[in-house]
C-alpha cells in the first residue's frame, strides 16, 4: 500500500503544479484512461499517447482554462486511490464547474488505468459538445 500512497502523492504534486509532463511520466506505457459520457472525448483512451491526445484536445477546446482541483483526501485501496475533484473550464461562451471522482490503479509504481466520474454527465456531454 506504501506504494500506492506514494504514486497518489506524487499525482497530487504535479497536479497542484500545473506539470503535466511530470502527470505523464506517472502512467505506464498502456495506461488506460475512461473516460465517461457520450461526448467527443468519451472512451477509453489506450496508451500515453492517446492519453496525451485526450488530454492535449480538451485543452485545445477550452483554451487552456480546464483546470482540475482535488476537493478533499486521497483514498487508498490496495493499489487503487481515489480523489474527489472540481473541475472547471470554459469555451465559445460555455462555462463549467463540477464535482467529481477519480479512481486511479496504480501497478508497480506508476498509474496504469484511470476511471473518471462527474456528477452530471448529461451537462458535462453538452458542454464538450457544444457547437
Amino acid at each position: 500500500m506504501e506504494t500506492t500512497i506514494t504514486v497518489a502523492k506524487r499525482y497530487l504534486d504535479a497536479l497542484a503544479a500545473g506539470d503535466f509532463d511530470a502527470v505523464a511520466a506517472l502512467f505506464t506505457e498502456n495506461v488506460a484512461w475512461h473516460q465517461p459520457g457520450g461526448n467527443r472525448f468519451s472512451g477509453t483512451h489506450v496508451g500515453g499517447g492517446a492519453v496525451g491526445q485526450l488530454l492535449g484536445g480538451q485543452m485545445a477546446v477550452t483554451g487552456g482554462t480546464l483546470e482540475v482541483k482535488p476537493t478533499g483526501a486521497v483514498m487508498v485501496n490496495d493499489a487503487l486511490f481515489t480523489l474527489p475533484v472540481h473541475f472547471t473550464a470554459k469555451r465559445d461562451g460555455a462555462e463549467i464547474t463540477m464535482d467529481g471522482v477519480d479512481v486511479f490503479r496504480v501497478e508497480g509504481d506508476r498509474i496504469a488505468e484511470v476511471w473518471l466520474f462527474s456528477a452530471d454527465q448529461t451537462t458535462e456531454d453538452a458542454f464538450w459538445d457544444a457547437a
